[in-house]
């Protein structure tokens, strides 16, 4: 399978990369190799090469891909909003791990900095994917308080050992770093739900103001849905906010089984 989901028979064209040299007398120059993918054209992919003057840049990598598309190439396209690792927007793969743009800094890479949108998730432009499946999957689980019982006068309560539930739960900012380092996902990701949004799922069934386990456990029994996940790992590994959709995944399927003694 290619590394990429790209347009049928296209592949990395090695040759048509250009080159985008720092200014003269530039003496802190880092080298980024991007992935450019632009459908319009017709094109096949290829590998732009950019020198950044490092000591007129801020230490991130999504600080040079701004300070690029700023400065040296418009045409650069990527997702960005918060720049503090809490919005999930500039998810990419960089030196070949999924993280954010916004946290990976550029003294952490030895040589040049590769980037790369997602793996194997279709790509709109350059780092950009198309996320519409990722969150179609988001919405099939529901992910939002289901009750039965008449609302409370204020708010639903919660005891404080029963809140300490859903602490590594609720953080995930659903960047699809997760679900796109996972080969289970990139085999079967039209039925697999994968890490990040199983990851979303338990959280809604461990939740103790939530009335519908049954109906969510119900919804979740399938063998693609959950039973995909081979406890490989990567989910946890490349996490950007060191949260563990594995153990998540383990939890729901412990539920499955609990409730069926």
């Amino acid at each position: 399978m290619a590394q990429f989901s790209l347009p049928q028979n296209s592949k990395i064209d090695k040759k048509a990369g250009k080159h985008f040299p720092a200014p003269a007398g530039a003496k802190n120059v880092q080298t980024f190799k991007i992935y450019r993918f632009d459908p319009d054209t017709g094109a096949n992919p290829r590998m732009d090469t950019y020198d950044v003057d490092m000591s007129t840049c801020g230490p991130m990598v999504l600080d040079a891909l701004i300070k690029i598309k700023n400065e040296t190439d418009a045409t650069l396209t990527f997702r960005r909003s918060c720049r503090e690792g809490i919005c999930g927007s500039c998810a990419m793969n960089i030196d070949g791990t999924n993280t954010l743009a916004c946290i990976k800094g550029c003294d952490e890479v030895k040589g040049a900095v590769t980037v790369y949108p997602l793996p194997h998730m279709p790509v709109i432009k350059d780092l950009v994917p198309d996320m519409t499946h990722f969150y179609a999957q988001l919405a099939s689980i529901e992910p939002w308080l289901k009750t039965d019982s008449p609302a409370p006068t204020r708010e639903r309560l919660q005891s404080e050992e029963d809140r300490a539930k859903i602490d590594g739960l609720y953080e995930c900012i659903l960047c699809a770093c997760c679900s796109t380092s996972c080969p289970s996902y990139w085999w079967n990701g039209d039925r697999y739900l994968g890490p990040a949004i199983l990851l979303q799922a338990y959280r809604w069934l461990v939740d103790s103001r939530d009335e519908a386990t049954g109906d969510r456990l119900d919804a979740l029994e399938d063998p693609f849905k959950l039973y995909r996940c081979h406890t490989i790992m990567n989910c946890s590994k490349t996490c950007p906010k060191g949260l563990n959709p594995a153990k998540a995944i383990g939890e729901i399927k412990k539920m499955m089984v609990e409730r069926t003694v």
